[in-house]
């Protein structure tokens, strides 16, 4: 419709250097047109141009001293997108390629990731182009400490509560925890999440969203009257939410059958999870010394989706961004995949979507089925408010309910607005939007 074709060629212009800025509001607008058909007055209201648009934005410079005592100075930001249904959340990324464009998409997202949640959260994201490898644990405490002295002034329980992401492990936010309660002269541990179980962290934290990848996995396979027992999956990315998307999807008997990291990949059709977490959380090495560990498998140099001739049923990417592009979705569908689920932040580009759909291969945006970790965080807000801790189990149990709510809100969606039965792009980006701008109008936020 006109409207959004208006607003999606101002923010061309605006922010014409913010590539994947850029292509994650076109992928939500484009999806929510019927919205705006339905409600021709949100147009005077200014509703799209106040969803694009961060509340806040701060970036602020990292000085810090590696242990030869040169002094480095990184960029960091917090981009605080959308408050209004409660404190901005969303994690902090060290990684070299953090710039202002990946940080004002990540908040894009988050802020209808996290409505969808059903939790009381706002939508954000910050981080460095800081690269915590290869530093040491003082190096990397030395650059938390710069990077909290000046987030601090801008983060709060009922304010802004960051979590962990790429580059933030429970070692990151340990380190950044402690130099704001050494900053403010108090705990409030529900500034961050992603904490430490000692000092106010939540079971499940760790594995979270890659379980709820597959909680979300199984709510699909029931509609098709199949189980997750014996499909053939394959996974990219070995951090957390690969490794614990194959570990929840091998309780359920699924076969995972390669993974991968920044370099290369392993296909195993005995994959043993065992050495993969080895290689990963204890010796922090590449996947290239699987084969030698585990006595089995191959590993080759390159992208998992870029490798030919490999049969399975479901892609589940949990690596980075933009990682499958229309080739790359082609290569997909040759390998007689059916669903696509994504486990990262937006790793498939616009065009592989759009290929997926064209196919017939059901395809889940990472707004709903990647959401178990904000959703884990927030009930990581709840404990430290009530000052009580939840067992594994009650937090797992909770997280699969959140998942299969969310799973619900998208069959609501497509049945509403009588949408393809397994357009899932736009039934998560309807159901989101809609929260939002729904609290927006009530609270009369103009």
């Amino acid at each position: 419709m006109e409207y959004i074709k208006e607003a999606l060629n101002h923010i061309k212009e605006k922010d014409v250097n913010e590539k994947e800025f850029i292509q994650a509001v076109e992928e939500v607008l484009n999806s929510v047109d019927v919205i705006f058909a339905q409600n021709p007055q949100y147009q005077n209201k200014g509703i799209i141009e106040r969803l694009v648009e961060p509340e806040r934005i701060i970036q602020f410079r990292v000085p810090w001293e590696d242990d030869q005592g040169k002094i480095h100075v990184n960029r960091g930001f917090r981009v605080q997108f959308n408050g209004v249904l409660g404190p901005y959340k969303g994690g902090l990324r060290f990684n070299p390629t953090v710039n202002l464009s990946i940080m004002k998409f990540l908040g894009f997202e988050q802020v209808f990731k996290n409505a969808l949640t059903g939790m009381p959260i706002g939508g954000g994201k910050g981080g460095s182009d800081f690269d915590p490898k290869g530093r040491s644990d003082n190096e990397i405490k030395r650059f938390c400490n710069s990077f909290m002295t000046e987030l601090y002034r801008h983060i709060g329980p009922d304010i802004d509560v960051p979590a962990g992401d790429m580059g933030v492990g429970s070692k990151e936010i340990g380190y950044l925890y402690g130099h704001y309660r050494r900053l403010r002269g108090t705990s409030e541990r529900g500034v961050l999440t992603g904490k430490g179980l000692g000092y106010g962290g939540s079971l499940v934290r760790k594995e979270a969203t890659g379980y709820g990848v597959i909680y979300f996995l199984n709510e699909i396979l029931k509609r098709i009257n199949k189980s997750l027992s014996k499909q053939r999956i394959v996974i990219s990315g070995s951090g957390n939410v690969a490794i614990y998307t194959a570990e929840k999807a091998k309780e359920y008997d699924g076969h995972v059958i390669a993974m991968s990291d920044s370099k290369g990949y392993i296909i195993d059709e005995q994959l043993d999870l065992d050495v993969v977490k080895l290689i990963k959380e204890v010796k922090r090495e590449g996947l290239s010394l699987y084969p030698q560990i585990s006595g089995h498998g191959e590993y080759y140099v390159g992208s998992l989706y870029d490798h030919l001739g490999l049969k399975y049923d479901i892609a589940i990417p949990c690596a980075t961004q933009n990682e499958i592009d229309i080739k790359r979705a082609k290569n997909i569908y040759d390998s007689s995949c059916k669903i696509v689920v994504e486990g990262a932040n937006m790793p498939n580009d616009n065009d592989a979507i759009m290929y997926y759909q064209e196919k017939g291969i059901i395809f889940v945006p990472g707004k709903a089925s990647n959401a178990g970790g904000v959703a884990t965080s927030a009930l990581e807000m709840s404990q430290n408010s009530m000052r009580y801790n939840w067992t594994f189990t009650e937090v797992d149990e909770k997280l699969r309910t959140i998942m299969q709510d969310i799973h619900q809100q998208c069959l609501m969606a497509i049945e509403a607005y009588k949408l393809n039965e397994y357009d899932y792009v736009k039934a998560a980006n309807i159901a989101g939007v809609s929260l939002v701008i729904n609290a927006m109008i009530s609270q009369g936020d103009y």
